[in-house]
């Protein structure tokens, strides 16, 4: 990591992070990003409101905060990435870790899609009139509907039915040019592949040059977000319709949480957006210091800001949508604009006409999302780059033992591979990567995470870890989420999720058959990595076949002698009464 230094004064040789402010702020960031004012009011709106509230917090208070504190625990105890730390804790399970890295690469392929298109926004703003403000323009449709048209009506006189909002109609068809479906990919959008390739650019600088003032950097970066959004929210609540996307946001449809994908969508949301099964926090954590005594309370600031950032974001979302079915005419704010993971680009440029300096707004609106966006990318292909070099030190000789030169082959790689996103048709690619890579895998992957962890490992032995480092052994309520609450809800979700499933759709374009088979291949290639890792695990251990499997079943770690070597250069004592276990 960029901020990090080598600490020699300590039994290990690994990277230290130079304060303990660095690593909150890195995983607040890395949670913190994109999926807080993307994906969670996406997912949100895609559920029914208020119905999504309901599974996603009883899933943070039974799987978010928990496993998170598992993860940050693993990391901080055994002091590897999720690869190295799988296969230490249950050989067997070492492909759960390689699984986390493999679904993080097919994350950074598109994520960075979003950036270009908040950077072509960002362009777009410079303009005397901001081109989403009106339907003067040449890729407007005659069902167009603008704020200078609500403006023009006369007392009593109500907006014409089936309208279109003038900044859905600019993301659709001036950003994207969107076809008909992904069977029709049409051309290149050259200007977003320019700011594709611009937003690669900087996440390869930030992971080359590092920002020595990260800390302060950071602290702007982190506090920026906030007031913007409360400036969104204040204005949007003074818009008329605002209440009534207030109500649909948090008035939940009861019916709704019989539905599984609401569930599921819940479960993948919380384990996405804190980073849970994506091997980001476990390599983050293996650079604190071993007696870091603070994790639980990392792991309660951390979700907590996650959740609230979230419901903040929801709150601007929905107070617009209230005011677009307002100049809409709309009978239901479900019905306003596409559900889908445009969402966000169609709904807050919406608000900007209705303040002073719009221009102004978009512009700070626009950075904030790139701010958001480039932190939680570069984040994920460090770990890429460090699973690399920790995995494969034997390939040291492709890039010339020089980190600045694998770095540039991920992010060249990654750029190739989010081509399709910036294509005519790329916005039902991004959907089917989005879906089937993130929403899909990241419950299978939590699943075994879990189960590795708390059955094979022992989530007492874990608890007696952290004691171990920080002085107080987790909470009953920790071990009992581990060991049952998660898991049980985890396979419940998966369960529905494969009896009631759903096939993958955007804005009522329902996919091909052959789109649905691709999408559940990228999510078989990070799924696929834990019974492969387990059959490498098995022909690679020694002695007959029982012995094999039974060695693989047993950690390699062991803990005491582990955490004796820390204890002793501090003075402590590794003896614990091991009966309150």
């Amino acid at each position: 990591m960029n901020h990090l230094s080598t600490d020699d004064g300590v039994v290990d040789n690994r990277q230290r992070w130079d304060k303990k402010s660095h690593f909150i702020l890195v995983c607040v960031g890395y949670a913190v990003g994109l999926g807080n004012v993307w994906r969670f009011p996406y997912l949100c709106y895609l559920s029914g409101g208020g119905a999504f509230l309901i599974p996603y917090f009883l899933m943070l208070v039974v799987c978010g905060i928990p496993m998170l504190l598992l993860e940050f625990a693993i990391g901080q105890f055994v002091r590897y990435g999720p690869v190295g730390a799988f296969a230490r804790i249950c050989p067997i399970f070492k492909g759960v870790g390689v699984a986390t890295v493999t679904m993080t690469f097919f994350l950074t392929t598109y994520y960075n899609v979003i950036i270009a298109w908040a950077i072509f926004y960002l362009f777009s703003s410079f303009q005397s009139e901001l081109p989403w403000a009106s339907c003067n323009h040449t890729w407007n449709t005659e069902d167009c509907f603008s704020h200078e048209d609500y403006d023009e009506l006369e007392e009593g006189e109500l907006p014409p039915n089936s309208t279109v909002s003038a900044s859905e109609e600019f993301f659709h068809h001036r950003v994207l040019g969107k076809t008909e479906g992904i069977e029709d990919m049409g051309g290149m959008r050259w200007e977003l592949l320019g700011c594709l390739a611009l937003a690669y650019i900087a996440v390869y600088f930030c992971i080359f040059k590092g920002v020595k003032s990260s800390g302060r950097v950071v602290y702007v970066t982190a506090l920026f977000p906030y007031v913007l959004l409360v400036t969104l929210m204040v204005t949007g609540f003074t818009l008329p319709g605002a209440f009534e996307g207030i109500k649909f946001f948090f008035l939940p449809k009861w019916e709704l949480l019989l539905d599984a994908q609401v569930w599921k969508a819940a479960a993948a949301q919380n384990l996405g957006s804190i980073g849970i099964a994506f091997g980001s926090m476990i390599a983050f954590a293996s650079f604190n210091d071993f007696h870091n005594r603070s994790i639980v309370r990392d792991t309660l600031v951390i979700c907590l800001t996650n959740s609230l950032t979230s419901i903040l974001a929801c709150s601007v979302i929905f107070s617009v949508l209230g005011y677009i079915a307002e100049i809409q005419n709309a009978p239901s704010i479900g019905e306003v604009v596409t559900s889908g993971p445009g969402l966000v680009f169609m709904v807050y440029p919406a608000a900007f006409p209705t303040m002073v300096v719009p221009q102004l707004w978009a512009v700070l609106f626009f950075i904030m999302l790139i701010c958001l966006g480039l932190d939680s990318q570069f984040a994920m292909v460090e770990v890429v780059i460090t699973t690399i070099t920790d995995t494969f030190p034997h390939w040291k000789y492709l890039y010339w033992d020089r980190k600045e030169i694998l770095a540039a082959y991920v992010c060249i790689f990654t750029f190739l591979c989010g081509i399709p996103c910036v294509m005519e048709g790329g916005i039902y690619f991004f959907q089917l990567m989005d879906w089937y890579a993130s929403v899909v895998s990241v419950g299978f992957i939590a699943f075994f995470e879990v189960i590795a962890v708390s059955w094979f490992y022992d989530a007492r032995r874990l608890s007696r870890n952290i004691q171990q480092m920080t002085g107080v052994r987790a909470n009953y309520y920790f071990v009992v989420c581990w060991m049952f609450l998660a898991p049980l809800l985890l396979l419940a979700i998966l369960i529905f999720s494969i009896v009631d499933y759903e096939v993958v759709e955007y804005g009522g374009y329902a996919y091909p058959a052959w789109a649905e088979c691709f999408g559940w291949l990228i999510a078989l290639v990070s799924i696929a990595c834990i019974p492969v890792g387990a059959i490498h695990a098995v022909m690679t251990a020694k002695g007959s076949l029982r012995e094999r499997l039974m060695s693989t079943l047993k950690t390699t770690l062991d803990d005491e002698r582990h955490a004796a070597k820390f204890m002793a250069d501090r003075g402590y004592s590794a003896v614990y009464d091991q009966s309150k276990f």
